[in-house]
């Protein structure tokens, strides 16, 4: 199975084949190193920048604007803030032009925690994303998902921001991304540059890779479950699968649900599991003051109030400038497994 990063790669390559991507670019984003992670190696049209956000930003509006289609990196979202005026612009153009212009890019940046990564390489920018509107913001949890929502945001016609999870870009899926083949060893022989001299190597992309898309607005129930239901994205999402798994030898049965977009959001299918279950638990790793799961709350209690039978509850990373470097410090500072296993148990066992 392709890890994460292999399936953002797969994805760039077919839509730089099929989809009209003309350039894929950031700081390290073309050759040798093709990316900081990897994402980007052996990208036919994947190119340098200097070491310039707002540059970066201002360039992907500027070939947007002209009928090209690019796909722009910022190497860690942690370098994104100092952009946020020319991401209102991308986002307000087609508004405020009343459609006559349209803003056809995608912005890829690394989020959150798991690398150890310390204060300027731990941010989260999921919910000053969606303080943004006009953006499509979305964020895979699995290589599968992450290979076709980025299908589909290099299918939009204005700006997607694609949040990369930095602690899963290296774990592979359980689901084999259509058109790769069986065999990892060869996967990684074929599309993986060697280490050391790489002015010779290019890639063999796999001849089958097919427009797998994940449609931008649709989570999915990634564990049914009938007493609570637990909302989540990203990082986070694999450890309530895991926790909710282990829980239910404790006759605790969660339903988890898989955000995938985080605007547009799936509120059907949110409203759906919490009308069924009467309790809902919100979980990621963004910093809990302003979090987006804040706004999930406030919408559960307005609509769905007579529904529940406990209070909706949000798990979220701790009100703290930054990640610190030391294990035990990152750890503390964004939800762990144990922590997630808790809030779960909790839940379940609060009375009406």
């Amino acid at each position: 199975m392709a890890n994460m990063a292999q399936a953002i790669r797969m994805a760039l390559h077919y839509a730089e084949e099929n989809l009209g991507v003309t350039d894929v670019f950031g700081e390290d984003v073309g050759a040798p190193l093709g990316g900081v992670f990897t994402a980007t190696q052996g990208l036919k049209t994947a190119w340098n920048s200097p070491l310039d956000e707002r540059g970066i930003i201002g360039m992907a509006i500027g070939l947007a604007m002209a009928g090209q289609k690019p796909v722009a990196e910022i190497q860690f979202a942690d370098y994104i803030y100092n952009t946020i005026d020319l991401l209102k612009i991308a986002g307000n153009t087609c508004w405020s032009t009343n459609g006559d212009w349209n803003v056809p890019m995608v912005v890829r940046t690394p989020v959150g925690s798991g690398i150890r990564g310390s204060i300027y390489h731990s941010h989260s920018f999921d919910a000053t994303a969606t303080h943004i509107p006009g953006w499509k913001i979305v964020i895979p949890s699995n290589p599968l998902d992450a290979y076709g929502l980025l299908i589909s945001a290099c299918q939009e016609i204005n700006p997607v921001m694609y949040l990369e999870p930095k602690a899963l870009l290296r774990i592979k899926g359980e689901d084999r991304i259509p058109g790769e083949p069986d065999d990892d060893k060869l996967l990684s022989k074929m599309i993986d540059a060697p280490l050391g001299d790489r002015s010779q190597w290019k890639p063999q992309w796999p001849k089958e890779l097919e427009a797998y898309a994940v449609p931008i607005g649709k989570g999915k129930v990634v564990r049914p479950g009938s007493q609570l239901t637990v909302v989540s994205y990203g990082r986070t999402l694999p450890l309530c699968k895991k926790a909710a798994d282990d829980l239910a030898s404790e006759g605790v049965d969660a339903e988890v649900i898989d955000m995938r977009s985080l605007w547009p959001y799936d509120w059907e299918l949110i409203k759906g599991s919490v009308e069924k279950t009467g309790r809902v638990l919100y979980v990621n790793e963004d910093t809990e003051v302003t979090n987006f799961g804040e706004h999930l709350v406030r919408r559960t209690v307005e609509e769905l109030f007579f529904k529940l039978v406990a209070p909706p509850r949000l798990l979220a990373g701790k009100f703290l400038p930054g990640i610190g470097l030391a294990d035990t410090l990152e750890m503390a500072s964004v939800p762990q497994l144990g922590d997630i296993t808790a809030a779960i148990r909790s839940l379940a066992a609060e009375q009406p």
